[in-house]
């Protein structure tokens, strides 16, 4: 039996706090956006909603970045730029996988791919500026 999801004025709010914004961001950030309209949110209750997004589709989890796991409410194909300095995660809007590889990869060794994820890693401008000018000290 499937279970009915029940309508939460709190949950309606974590997932627009994820979606209005572009920081792919932590359960602890939406957590502190959200305390101060919702002074009885736990930070658990962001976790199980989270989770349950994940589950039905609504976001996806961009990975771990300094030990906390990011969200994105951009469900739509794209990849993601992680910086190793300041851990900022930037949308990289072209697919750099050509759509014919979960194809091939699921051909090449018998599985069914249902999804990939293509991470960049560097640093972002901002920190390439500070070590620009770390090195010009």
């Amino acid at each position: 039996m499937e279970k009915k999801q029940n309508f939460s004025r709190k949950r309606e709010a974590i997932l627009e706090a994820l979606r209005e914004t572009k920081s792919h961001p932590t359960a602890e950030w939406i957590y502190q956006q959200l305390k101060p309209s919702f002074p009885d949110l736990s930070l658990g209750t962001v976790y199980r909603n989270l989770s349950r997004f994940k589950e039905d589709g609504t976001v996806v989890s961009v990975g771990v970045v300094d030990g906390q796991e990011r969200y994105d409410a951009d469900v739509t194909p794209h990849s993601h730029f992680v910086c190793e300095s300041c851990g900022a995660v930037l949308d990289v809007d072209d697919e750099f996988v050509d759509p014919e590889s979960d194809r091939e990869v699921s051909r090449i060794l018998g599985v069914q791919v249902l999804s990939h994820q293509v991470i960049f890693r560097g640093y972002c401008g901002a920190c390439m500026e500070k070590l620009q000018a770390e090195k010009g000290q």
